[in-house]
């Protein structure tokens, strides 16, 4: 194999687990914006406690797929951001003024106005940002990012504004919030809150499954390139089957309460529609013109690249290995509460 495909297939992995990790967080975010009724707070509550300990370590993902496609297809790096500028924007402006507004509301604990001010911030940013990655994924996937000489052909809004990437857009935040909520029933160790998560999972599921098959119709017309990779290629056949029996896994174990099978068909499916949007998409990193062979750096550049990425996984992939065993599997002690600083007293 050689390394423009070996690189290529070293983004999507990237980009599949910035969805596993980050876009749940996302996800959390969303439902902390529609948090209500009287577990408002503990659900609240339980999202900053999910999110707390990995949410900055998970943008890794991210910034490991921007240097890699800035280094190994500079073509395509160039045409993103050029014809997709302001979505691209908009996906940055959202990252920062989430981790700010996270940070703002914790240290803010004192004074209510404020805190519930950064949290709102927090929910908003939260629910822009795989809204408007989701766009970038759609742009690039149809013939609408025209760019030459760094000259956007079909200006800054006619590569993006139109109902295919809007829609891919939707269906990335109803993904990420679907993978949240199966992910919250399993960190949430009250019945109350399970079962609140456990609705939101169910509802936010129904809604990614009507958005996928609107985006898969709509794509014979708009995207006609991904619905031909999808229907010819064995491989994407595979995945699509195997989209569909997680899907039904992931509702079967929610509607009898198996949390954490529910949280690992939610992975997976989430996982599978990824790798066919991939492989339909193969060999195109923006379509109709640049492909992972004609917007390519030099081959020795790309091989320096894969050894690069090659010996930072060794280091990268145990660590957060170990840093999600130590925040979410190991055991932790329990603090006291309110009834145990009565009895001590």
């Amino acid at each position: 194999m050689n390394p423009n495909a070996i690189l290529a297939g070293m983004m999507l992995i990237s980009l599949v687990l910035y969805s596993l990790l980050g876009g749940a967080d996302y996800g959390g975010g969303f439902w902390d914006l529609l948090s209500f009724g009287p577990n408002r707070e503990g659900q609240r509550n339980l999202i900053a406690q999910a999110i707390q300990p990995i949410w900055e370590a998970n943008h890794v993902w991210i910034v490991l797929l921007i240097v890699v496609m800035f280094s190994g297809f500079p073509a395509a790096f160039s045409a993103i951001s050029v014809g997709l500028a302001i979505p691209l924007y908009l996906v940055l402006f959202g990252i920062v003024l989430r981790g700010s507004s996270y940070v703002f509301r914790a240290y803010f604990a004192g004074n209510v106005g404020m805190q519930l001010f950064w949290g709102r911030v927090f929910s908003i940013s939260s629910s822009m940002t795989p809204f408007f990655l989701g766009i970038v994924i759609g742009g690039i996937s149809c013939d609408s990012v025209l760019v030459n000489d760094g000259f956007n052909e079909n200006g800054f809004l006619r590569a993006w504004f139109h109902p295919f990437p809007l829609v891919v857009g939707l269906l990335s935040l109803s993904l990420f919030a679907y993978l949240s909520a199966c992910y919250l029933t399993v960190e949430a160790e009250d019945p109350i809150l399970q079962s609140d998560f456990r609705t939101r999972a169910l509802i936010s599921g129904l809604v990614s499954i009507v958005l996928a098959a609107c985006t898969y119709i709509m794509a014979a017309d708009s995207a006609p390139g991904i619905k031909d990779g999808l229907w010819s290629n064995p491989y994407a056949w595979l995945v699509e089957i195997g989209a569909g029996i997680a899907t039904i896994a992931g509702f079967h174990a929610l509607w009898s309460r198996h949390y954490l099978r529910a949280a690992f068909a939610a992975a997976a499916q989430v996982t599978f529609i990824l790798l066919g949007w991939g492989i339909s998409q193969f060999p195109y990193l923006v379509r109709p013109a640049i492909t992972i062979y004609n917007g390519a750096s030099p081959r020795p550049v790309l091989s320096s690249l894969v050894i690069a990425v090659s010996i930072g996984a060794v280091v990268l992939v145990p660590s957060l290995a170990l840093l999600l065993y130590v925040f979410k599997m190991e055991p932790q002690p329990a603090s006291p509460g309110i009834d145990d600083v009565e009895k001590a007293e």
